[in-house]
Parts: C-alpha cells; structure tokens; sequence
C-alpha cells in the first residue's frame, strides 16, 4: 500500500525586511497567537504563492519550547486542508505561550479562522481598527466644594 503523498509546505519569509513590513499590515489576535498580513510589493513577486513567516520571542520560553511552537505551527499549516491565503501576501504568526496548549486541531481551525477574517476585514491598512472619539483625553476632576483650606 502506498501512503498519499504529504501536502507541500507553504513557502517562508526569511528576511527581516519582510517581517518588518508584516508588521505594519493588518492583524488579527487569535488564540495563542497574532497574525499579521500584508501585500507583498511588485519587486518582491518572483512567486505568486503566498508566504508565512513564525516569530516566537525568548518571553515565550527558551530555545526547546520555541522551536517546538514553530514547529507546531509550520505543521499545522503544511496540513490544512484549505487555507483562505491569498496570492503575493505575505504573513507572519506571532506567537504566544498559549499556542502550546492549544490542541492541533484548534490551532489550526484558529489559524484558518485568522486568514479568513484578515483577508475579508475593512480594517485600515495597518491593521488597527479602533474606534476613537475625537476627545479621548481623561476627564477634568473636579475638586470638592468643601470647608475652606490653605
């Protein structure tokens, strides 16, 4: 019996330039990690697939318990079934302590889950989509009427 083959790992985001530019697109915060996308600019569209990035910063642990969440993550998308990624974007999973209690299962409907309302968000470009009034500034206190002081 032959087994099927195993799906193709999606392609990496290697240099810091490409992360960095991550940073400034969208972003969707999910369970156990944050997802940052952006288009990827003409000059850098040698291939039309999309491409995803990992970070897992030393707060998360040291060099065993990230690799393993890296690790966790590259499978959890060489094995989903469907992946929302649009083509020339690049994407980059930020990831937090969380992600390695999460089943694989859930982490992967969740990574899903985070592609699919990036790319279908109204957000501004940079990802943050907060409402702000127009005097955020904290409320003047007043002092209390009471018996006169100094």
């Amino acid at each position: 019996m032959q087994e099927a083959p195993s799906p193709a790992a999606p392609a990496r985001l290697k240099r810091r330039a490409d992360f960095v530019r991550a940073a400034k697109g969208k972003r969707f915060h999910a369970k156990g990690f944050t997802l940052q996308a952006v288009e990827r600019p003409e000059s850098d569209r040698a291939t039309a697939a999309p491409r995803f990035g990992f970070t897992v910063t030393k707060k998360v642990g040291g060099a065993v318990v990230r690799n393993r969440i890296r690790r966790r993550f590259k499978e959890a998308l060489r094995t989903a079934e469907a992946l929302p990624a649009r083509p020339c974007r690049d994407y980059v999973v930020v990831a937090r302590i969380e992600a390695l209690r999460l089943a694989f299962a859930t982490m992967q409907v969740e990574l899903i889950r985070a592609i699919d309302k990036i790319e279908s968000s109204q957000s501004k470009p940079d990802g943050r989509s907060r409402k702000r009034g127009p005097n955020r500034e904290a409320p003047q206190q007043s002092r209390p009427q009471g018996s006169g002081g100094v």
